[in-house]
């Protein structure tokens, strides 16, 4: 029999989260989980993330590597105009381009500068120093598209790298980063969202190594173009030791391939807990 060849037209998608607050504990990070919950109700997955903290060479070594890849990489966080905001900075420096300030953003920023002056019932004085500096928040890299941010108006932007993929840069505010990343990905990957046509199944296999299943494991992946999963525990509070060993793809490739893994399970005569689909 021939190895199935496992076919997607779907990018990798990766995610970067840069703050000293999240390493330093001052704040709990929220946007790994949202992030999986957005490509999950696309259909897509999160293949890698990394957290950096406010330090320009590690944040210009990752954005390196993201701009020379293939996947879709979403920043989050750094992108403001104060001391400790440097990705704006490191993204110019990793492309090796140099930062100007984007004229559709500083269209962007001197509107919200003008809603601003009009709420707080002053005329809007586009010499005063703040916001003369505000307009640092729209110096971006050569090159870079804008993506809107329907919170505030402050946008943040995208390139594009050597290797073929994008890094979307959004702020590290949740309220302005969330529906910014959706845009992106309805906006820019809809051709390659699968909504119900991905799916999980899995069965809770008490008591159970990981070693002694492996090779079951490896011939399902062999016979199916499905990713075999397993998730182990030791101390679970109903089912003790135990593995949630699984499979997830293409609806009609994970029935096949659950019902193999069954079968391999009872002849194994491993002892079965409650099954699970996502």
């Amino acid at each position: 029999m021939n190895t199935p060849t496992h076919v997607s037209t779907s990018p990798a998608f990766g995610l970067i989260i840069i703050g000293d607050e999240i390493l330093s504990g001052k704040r709990t990070d929220k946007h790994l989980p949202k992030v999986i919950e957005l490509l999950a109700a696309r259909g897509l997955s999160l293949a890698w993330a990394r957290c950096i903290g406010d330090e320009r060479a590690r944040i210009t070594a990752a954005l390196r590597d993201a701009f020379h890849s293939p996947d879709v990489v979403f920043s989050c966080g750094g992108i403001g105009a104060t001391p400790d905001d440097h990705t704006r900075q490191c993204a110019a420096a990793a492309l090796g381009v140099e930062l100007a300030l984007h004229p559709r953003a500083r269209d962007l920023i001197e509107q919200r500068m003008r809603d601003l002056a009009v709420e707080q019932g002053q005329a809007f004085d586009p010499n005063r120093p703040d916001n003369v500096h505000r307009y640092n928040m729209g110096v971006f890299p050569s090159g870079a598209r804008i993506i809107e941010n329907p919170y505030n108006r402050i946008p943040g932007f995208s390139c594009d790298g050597p290797g073929g993929g994008t890094v979307h840069f959004v702020p590290g505010f949740p309220v302005m980063a969330w529906p910014m990343i959706e845009a992106v990905l309805d906006e820019q990957y809809l051709d390659c969202q699968r909504q119900g046509a991905w799916m999980e199944r899995s069965v809770v296999v008490l008591g159970a190594m990981e070693a002694a299943l492996t090779p079951l494991m490896e011939r399902i992946e062999q016979a199916h173009p499905v990713k075999v999963f397993s998730l182990p525990s030791v101390d679970h509070p109903e089912f003790g030791r135990h593995i949630e060993l699984g499979v997830k793809g293409e609806p009609i490739a994970v029935s096949a391939a659950f019902a193999q893994l069954l079968e391999g399970l009872h002849d194994h005569g491993a002892q079965l807990g409650p099954e699970l689909v996502r």
